[in-house]
């Protein structure tokens, strides 16, 4: 769903069973509000809450219930979303905001765990994250499918451009044709006025004389169909010819199609299927450690009700039922063992949380091998489909010319049985016509000969001028629809120029986004040492599938200045975490704008800023409110009272 329109409403939100939260209703004003409240607030699960409603599932149902539902209302507008246990899954159903939410995942809903934010802490490939919304495979199809229409499109203007010197042949041909006609028809006047006088000194009965002109009409007639019959069997011997050619071409072209035995099509299909489904597992586990770590991350933040559980039973045996104090104490130095219910070191369970999201990386990259894999395959199965294709078109069309072939020899053989039978028939009228005629009447007779011959050539170049008549049409048909084609050959270019630069374009934008607010929020937060963080892009030659193309890569830069004034480059892992921290939300706040997520989605939301400092929270919220109709953020309660008193907050989840 695409929302273009400013929100200018508030916005109402009603959770059931979702996280730690067991019921609650929330009132959200445009622009900045604040979730403030200590850990174990339900802060983080009434922003999964939000979420859900938004179209994640990265969020999840109270322990204690089977059925939780999220409702959210923006103007006339209401969306839902239930989640139902269901043989020890969870099942979301219902209408929420956004239909694909992949790029808001991403750069949109920025918990602690968010990736696009992750991403520059544990150094990952900037570029995959930035370009994972971004459908390259559609995109290079339609590459495809423009650059075939234009290949047609080039053979048909080559052809009009060459009838531009065919249509002068055919008018000079339907000039000569006219004047032959004239000629004709002029030789014909003079011939019937021989005829006339002829008959002027023919002294011979009436009926003589017709029945000497029915001999010469029948004559003629048998003469006429002769000329056909020549004329067809012309016609089919050309045709004949020109059939075998093809059918030559097709045979040269047949033998240097290679064999698509059918057994490697089996085996690539089945290897397809085979890698589809190892990387739907390893998807499959990738999205079980995102909601282990995801599930921990709760525990550790205290917004999740096993822990709340936990802590009232720590209460009453070590601090008589402070949970404030347990709180404050579980936060610091030492947890409670979710599974086995022992207290160990915090440092323990972040270093077990680190080797999970290590694990997760793994996966990441196994999934990433496979999807070339696949490409490579996949693009060798269609390879092979193609050739097995071009032979079945090549043999069918083989078969297509045999038979017309062969219909033709049949047609000319009865055309050349029909011929000799005519010439049998005009050598019988020929001897009845001399019969008739007497001594004066053989100059009558050539003259009618000759008449007969004229009008049989007078026809002929009537019907000649006709075909030439109707290929200018033709011609000037076609060359009127040249300039449409040429208009639509200049837009697929463009369309093809757009395509071929849209990555790059949004890998461009997508780095300019980043330095130029990055830019400004080192100079908002005054990091002092810092003198810039920036992202290069560089072009690189990658393998995708078979082909080896130029990609983009994202390197990113830190530099940094001694008290001395001396700049020099450092390392991303030198970073503070504070640093890595606001790094990784402009990171993510160059993909909300560069996916135009400002367009389709008026929500940020954010948790787990702690490491920065209150005044630089209050700095960072100030900046990413002014691109997003609604951010919704969770802060402790001394961040909290850095922030503009015009921000709305919500202190009862």
């Amino acid at each position: 769903m695409s929302q273009s329109r400013a929100i200018e409403d508030h916005a109402e939100l009603s959770v059931e069973n979702v996280g730690g939260i067991d019921t609650t209703e929330i009132a959200l004003s445009p622009g900045v509000t604040s979730l403030t409240g200590r850990n174990a607030t339900n802060r983080t699960s009434l922003l999964q809450a939000l979420m859900a409603t938004l179209g994640s599932e990265r969020v999840s149902l109270k322990g204690d219930a089977d059925h939780g539902e999220v409702t959210l209302t923006l103007g006339e507008d209401t969306y839902t979303r239930t989640l139902e246990r269901r043989n020890g899954t969870v099942v979301f159903d219902g209408d929420p905001y956004l239909e694909d939410t992949e790029a808001a995942e991403l750069f949109g809903f920025l918990l602690e765990s968010n990736e696009a934010r992750q991403a520059v802490a544990r150094d990952d490939d900037l570029r995959e994250v930035i370009m994972r919304p971004v459908d390259t495979a559609a995109i290079q199809a339609e590459i495809e499918q423009l650059e075939a229409e234009k290949r047609n499109l080039d053979d048909e203007l080559d052809r009009l451009d060459s009838l531009d010197s065919r249509l002068p042949e055919l008018e000079t041909e339907k000039t000569r044709l006219e004047d032959r006609i004239e000629d004709k028809r002029t030789e014909l006047d003079d011939k019937e006025s021989e005829i006339e006088d002829a008959d002027q000194t023919v002294d011979d009965t009436k009926e003589q004389q017709n029945a000497f002109e029915d001999a010469l009409d029948e004559l003629q007639e048998v003469r006429s169909d002769l000329e056909d019959v020549r004329y067809r069997i012309d016609t089919e011997r050309e045709s004949i010819q020109a059939l075998e050619d093809e059918r030559n071409e097709l045979e040269e072209t047949m033998a240097d199609l290679p064999e698509t035995p059918a057994g490697d099509l089996d085996e690539l299909e089945t290897e397809i299927d085979r890698l589809r489904d190892h990387k739907q597992s390893v998807e499959s586990t990738i999205n079980q450690l995102q909601r282990i770590l995801q599930f921990n991350e709760d525990l550790l933040d205290g917004d999740n009700p096993e822990l709340q559980a936990a802590l009232q039973t720590r209460g009453g045996a070590d601090t008589g039922g402070d949970a404030d104090a347990l709180t404050d104490q579980l936060v610091e130095d030492t947890t409670v063992c979710w599974t086995c219910g022992s207290e160990v070191e915090r440092d323990a369970i972040d270093d077990t949380l680190d080797s999970l999201r290590e694990l997760r990386r793994e996966h990441s990259s196994k999934r990433n091998e496979l999807d070339t894999e696949l490409d490579e395959l996949t693009d060798r199965r269609d390879d092979l489909r193609g050739d097995r294709d071009r032979r079945e078109r090549v043999d069918r069309k083989l078969d297509e010319i045999d038979r017309e072939i062969d219909e033709r020899e049949a047609t000319l053989d009865d055309l050349t049985d029909e011929r000799a039978t005519l010439e049998d028939t005009i050598d019988e009228r020929e001897a009845a016509v001399e019969e008739l005629e007497g001594q004066e009447q053989s100059e009558l007779l050539d003259h009618h000969k000759e008449a007969n011959q004229l009008e049989f050539e007078l026809g002929r170049l009537e019907s000649d001028l006709d075909d030439v008549r109707e290929e200018i049409a033709g011609v000037e048909d076609d060359l009127d629809e040249r300039d449409q084609l040429s208009e639509r050959r200049e837009e697929l270019q463009t369309e093809l120029a757009d395509l071929r630069t849209r990555i790059e374009q949004l890998e461009s934008e997508a780095v300019e986004e980043f330095n130029d607010h990055m830019e400004t929020i080192l100079g908002v937060l005054d990091y002092a040492n810092i003198e810039r963080i920036w992202i290069e892009r560089t072009e690189q030659t990658v393998r995708e599938g078979r082909r080896k193309v130029e990609r983009g890569v994202f390197d990113l830069h830190v530099i940094r200045s001694t008290d001395e004034g001396t700049t020099y480059e450092d390392s991303i892992g030198h970073l503070s975490e504070s640093e890595r921290e606001v790094t990784g939300l402009v990171f993510a706040l160059a993909g909300y704008l560069v996916h135009d997520l400002h367009e389709s989605l008026p929500f940020i939301v954010i948790d787990s800023l702690e490491a920065l400092d209150s005044d630089r929270i209050a700095a960072l919220v100030e900046y990413f409110g002014e691109y997003a109709a609604y951010l919704v953020v969770a802060l402790l309660p001394e961040d909290a009272a850095a922030l503009s008193d015009e921000y709305q907050r919500v202190t009862d989840i």
